[in-house]
């Protein structure tokens, strides 16, 4: 039952807190610092109570494996691409999982999540995003499992890897288009300038928008900016490496439980690294 899941994930707030540690899934040596260890990562993790954890199959049955009824939801992804080296590979692709959706009800996931990738330059890529989200969305309906899409924005990687695009009017059609393609959830990212973000919002057609955490920057700012964001209308985050890879994990994500949740302002919810 969708609503069922869908309940696991937003709670009595209405709100979500998502904690990403699926990077792995994407064969890139930069993204895995701070969960080398898988194990230790998730059961830090877990131990700090955030609404879920978002994993890959293969380590999904370790967060899975925790007793007791108190553990985070999964959120399962469904996607791998070889789209963040620097220099880019010759050939790109983006391909889901085999039967993502079976996977999904196998581990107990209380969703699925999907990349809509746009890069400069590379419309094969973005089509075969848009394959993906048609495939999973029928499945997700069959097998009553929320389907959370990614619209992801990015800009040449030849300035970087894994550089997202803020720019508003190209993040604005297509978290359009996600909600269009049947997204109950969307996973979007912050806007240059986070008091616009209520149009990223409006655009969703009232379904539940939460926003990614982007690279890593400092307490202050991952603080003060996810204040922002949930005072723009935002229903929660999606946040990996200002977690996973900060001193106390464990910490951060308590202090952003209490903004998302309890409407804490970023100086109160410091309180938890001390």
């Amino acid at each position: 039952m969708k609503l069922a899941r869908f309940n696991r994930l937003f709670g009595t707030s209405g709100n979500c807190f998502d904690v990403a540690i699926d990077h792995g899934m994407f064969n890139e040596r930069t993204f895995l610092a701070g969960i080398e260890n898988m194990r230790t990562a998730i059961d830090i993790i877990a131990a700090a109570a955030p609404d879920a954890i978002q994993l890959p199959p293969g380590t999904a049955p370790m967060l899975q494996s925790i007793p007791g009824k108190a553990r985070p939801a999964l959120v399962l992804r469904t996607d791998i691409a070889n789209i963040y080296g620097n220099p880019l590979p010759s050939a790109l692709f983006s391909e889901i999982i085999d039967r993502p959706v079976e996977q999904a009800i196998a581990l107990d996931a209380a969703c699925v999540v999907v990349n809509l990738l746009m890069l400069p330059n590379q419309p094969e890529v973005y089509r075969a995003c848009v394959r993906n989200v048609n495939s999973l969305k029928r499945e997700c309906e069959i097998y009553g499992m929320p389907l959370m899409v990614e619209p992801l924005v990015m800009q040449d990687n030849s300035k970087g890897a894994y550089m997202v695009d803020g720019a508003i009017d190209k993040i604005l059609p297509l978290v359009r288009q996600a909600a269009e393609l049947g997204a109950d959830i969307i996973k979007a990212d912050p806007c240059d300038d986070v008091s616009e973000y209520h149009r990223v919002i409006e655009i969703a057609q009232g379904l539940p928008v939460l926003v990614r955490g982007g690279g890593k920057v400092s307490d202050e700012e991952i603080l003060a900016r996810t204040k922002v964001l949930m005072e723009q209308g935002a229903r929660g985050i999606v946040y990996g490496r200002n977690v996973i890879q900060h001193a106390n994990p464990g910490g951060m994500t308590r202090a952003l439980m209490a903004i998302v949740h309890e409407g804490a302002t970023a100086q109160e919810a410091s309180r938890h690294l001390a």
